[in-house]
């Protein structure tokens, strides 16, 4: 019954064009927040940094948050920062300007926060050094060579390590997007990608092979509600 789902499918989300635009994309980002905030997702990326943060303590950070969308882990990651007195240099790349721009009116109450509209393959980027590099719900836009290419590069541009959250690709995901995020959503664009999301997302068995091609072996692979991966990478 599900056994198109034993691999990872090919095909592109409506958000993988970075020229969409207007209230559909500004609807999705409104509801990947609330998606996030309601299960967790923006969470466990916090928990993800700070695990980094606590293992190389240092006077401050420079954080990349790769397909930012609107900001919004940003500005969770911030209002911890400024909680606990953590300097945090907070810097959100999307290849999408649109985003970008609704990014930056979404987190404009945050001095440390700043944006680019940069393709991440791109040459530009790859010059880019940062402390940390968080990506949520990214990994899963890119096909295989392109993800252990980008591992590969980004160990080259961290000091600290990596934190990725993306989907686990089970049948229990699968249906609960299919009847569940989908009736609830408004937005046309979160009720294709959502469920083409999971179809793109990962086994544990794919994550350890594409570590494994990257030479990164000073990992922690570990699932959380809900279907999620929490990978965190020490350099």
């Amino acid at each position: 019954m599900f056994d198109f789902l034993k691999q990872r499918s090919l095909k592109e989300e409506i958000m993988d064009d970075f020229f969409c635009q207007g209230e559909v994309v500004n609807q999705t980002l409104r509801e990947l927040n609330q998606i996030n905030t309601y299960l967790g997702g923006d969470l466990l990326s916090l928990n993800g940094v700070k695990k980094l943060i606590l293992k190389k303590p240092q006077e401050n950070y420079k954080i990349v948050d790769l397909g930012c969308g609107g900001g919004d882990t940003l500005k969770l990651f911030a209002k911890w920062g400024k909680k606990h007195k953590q300097d945090l240099q907070l810097v959100g790349i999307d290849a999408n300007k649109y985003i970008v721009d609704y990014a930056q009116k979404n987190c404009s109450k945050y001095p440390n926060i700043s944006f680019s509209s940069e393709n991440i393959l791109s040459e530009e980027f790859k010059d880019r050094e940062f402390d940390i590099a968080h990506a949520s719900l990214f990994f899963h836009h890119l096909q295989e060579e392109e993800i252990v290419e980008l591992l590969k590069q980004l160990m080259g541009q961290v000091r600290v390590g990596l934190v990725i959250n993306d989907l686990h690709r089970h049948w229990v995901s699968y249906l609960f997007t299919k009847y569940l995020i989908t009736r609830w959503s408004k937005s046309e664009m979160v009720k294709y990608d959502s469920v083409l999301s999971v179809e793109r997302s990962f086994t544990r068995e794919e994550l350890e092979k594409y570590l494994k091609m990257a030479g990164i072996q000073n990992y922690s692979l570990s699932w959380r509600w809900a279907y999620r991966w929490e990978l965190i990478i020490w350099k």
